[in-house]
């Protein structure tokens, strides 16, 4: 970027070059007064412009005369040459085109836009300060304007660059290619000063900042952000010292007037540029913060305002390259983007909806990156939170985007939240078994759950609690303290088959839905009905048995 912008300078000053030097002002239709009076006197606001400027050109060079277009007081008489040189220096160095075809030619002109009063106002913009006004029967710069000129001639010709206006022009004045050798030799310097500068910026961020920045710890911060913020602001600096002195140069005035047009739209859109880059600083410092919370939703939500601050930087930006550089009224386009702004409302009233849904999941967080969500037909693992929808994996693995606006307005369950995971199911047995078997099993069934690592401890429900059409059947009610559902299935895995270790230990058989029809003894056959110990001792055994082979403890 700095090489073309180097490049474009170049191109630009040899484009200079081939213009005449003839005049700064541009004379609409080689507009030449042929009498010497049009030029010396001060009728009308265009015969004292044609006073002030004609009298101040190269080959008519006459202070004396042009200082009689100022109303300067007595006590200033003597500076009054002097005033209308830096006067004249003041319309060059600000680029500004008089166009004497527009300037009115009437000695009882009234300006009917600004004052309402016989005023005539050179460039609005530019020169605010500066117009004319009719003193008695003469039109003249006012007496405003005369005192407002040294503090206007430092304004264009700052930080001391205005002796170089009287240095310059000693280099000689032989005139090349169109120019004088002290305008060739000044473009010289400065396209030296810009190289020399662009160097020693290059060597200070390459080596002096990449440094120290590696010395405090954050070289990959330096190098990857950093640097390219820092290369971007040395461009903003040397685009000021171009137009520092391109002013000095005296150049004639279309140009002066285009380069300080392109410089003025050059410095906003750097700046644009500049906080653009610094934009990923700020979000890298947001992801950092995100990477410190257990929450992924703000890890989701720092793209999002990257985004965001790039779209407002860019927006506004353009708004000033427009209204700084190319000089566009910006005021009835904002105005108009109160009245376009309703109607686009009106059509994007879903997308509206949709994005204030948006910052609500991000103010409420209902539900974060990963969870496990419910609602209505939305059954699935969250992927991303966006401006307009969210994405979600269902359990198919197919991608449903929901809009944010009505996951705003709907009921949410996250089962990603849960700190527990319950686990309930009915274990069903035979109508055969007897009572102090089913106390044996479940107090087993409660020996399983207090033993395992991953169930709560203080809360569980493990009953015989029903006696239903072909079972006798035992709640079995538990939680588990596990973060995913993938480690709840292997709990449930490891509970499950504990269980039916414990039922095949102490001889409980699982009922399901069967009809059992039961015969009388047959001579020599043996009944269905199995046999079951009466005695509680050796239910106790059993289950003493199953504790310590396959839960490693015995019961005191």
């Amino acid at each position: 970027m700095q090489h073309f912008k180097f490049t474009y300078l170049l191109i630009l000053f040899f484009v200079s070059f081939s213009i005449s030097t003839v005049a700064q002002v541009v004379l609409d239709d080689q507009i030449i007064p042929l009498e010497e009076e049009d030029y010396h006197n001060l009728r009308t606001p265009y015969h004292t412009t044609l006073t002030f400027f004609l009298n101040l050109k190269e080959d008519n060079y006459d202070p004396k005369a042009a200082a009689q277009a100022l109303n300067v007081s007595s006590e200033r008489e003597k500076e009054a040459e002097k005033l209308a040189v830096q006067l004249k220096q003041i319309f060059d160095g600000n680029g500004v085109l008089i166009k004497f075809s527009e300037i009115p030619n009437e000695p009882d002109f009234l300006d009917t836009v600004f004052s309402n009063q016989a005023k005539f106002f050179f460039d609005t913009k530019k020169l605010p300060l500066v117009y004319l006004e009719k003193v008695n029967d003469e039109w003249k710069f006012s007496a405003f304007t005369v005192s407002q000129i040294d503090e206007m001639h430092k304004a264009t010709y700052p930080y001391g660059t205005d002796r170089l206006l009287n240095v310059l022009p000693k280099m000689g004045n032989q005139v090349y290619l169109g120019l004088h050798f002290w305008q060739l030799a000044g473009l010289f310097l400065l396209i030296l000063s810009l190289f020399v500068a662009h160097k020693l910026i290059t060597f200070l961020l390459d080596k002096v900042f990449l440094y120290l920045v590696a010395k405090l710890g954050y070289a990959y911060v330096g190098e990857k952000y950093l640097l390219p913020v820092a290369k971007i602001t040395s461009i903003y600096l040397i685009l000021v010292l171009t137009t520092l002195f391109i002013k000095l140069l005296q150049l004639p005035v279309e140009v002066v007037s285009f380069v300080i047009k392109v410089l003025n739209a050059a410095k906003p859109l750097v700046i644009t540029i500049v906080f653009y880059k610094i934009v990923d600083i700020v979000s890298l410092y947001f992801a950092k913060l995100a990477e410190k919370t257990e929450s992924t939703l703000d890890d989701q939500l720092v793209p999002l305002i990257r985004k965001t601050l790039k779209a407002f930087v860019v927006i506004v930006g353009t708004l000033f390259v427009l209204k700084e550089g190319l000089e566009v009224d910006i005021v009835p386009f904002l105005t108009g983007l109160s009245i376009g702004g309703l109607a686009f409302a009106l059509a994007a009233q879903d997308t509206i909806k949709n994005f204030f849904g948006s910052i609500m999941i991000f103010i409420d967080k209902p539900f974060q990156v990963g969870d496990w969500i419910t609602s209505g037909d939305v059954d699935g693992t969250v992927e991303e939170v966006g401006f307009r929808s969210t994405r979600v994996r269902t359990f198919r693995n197919s991608v449903m985007y929901i809009p944010n606006g009505k996951i705003a307005d709907a009921t949410i369950d996250n089962h990603g939240l849960r700190q527990y995971r319950r686990f309930s199911t009915t274990l069903t047995i035979t109508y055969d078994t007897p009572p102090e078997l089913i106390e044996a099993f479940v107090e087993g069934l409660r020996k399983i759950v207090e033993n395992h690592p991953n169930t709560r401890k203080d809360l569980y429900n493990v009953y015989f609690n029903n006696l239903s059409t072909y079972s006798q059947d035992i709640m079995f009610y538990i939680f588990f303290q596990v973060p995913t559902w993938q480690e709840e299935l292997r709990c449930r895995q490891e509970i499950l088959i504990q269980i039916v270790k414990l039922a095949k230990g102490l001889g409980v058989r699982f009922a399901f839905p069967t009809q059992t029809l039961h015969m009388e003894n047959f001579p020599e056959k043996q009944s269905l009905v199995p046999g079951y110990p009466k005695d509680q001792a050796v239910y106790a055994s059993k289950l003493q048995e199953f504790l310590v082979k396959e839960l490693g403890k015995k019961d005191n």
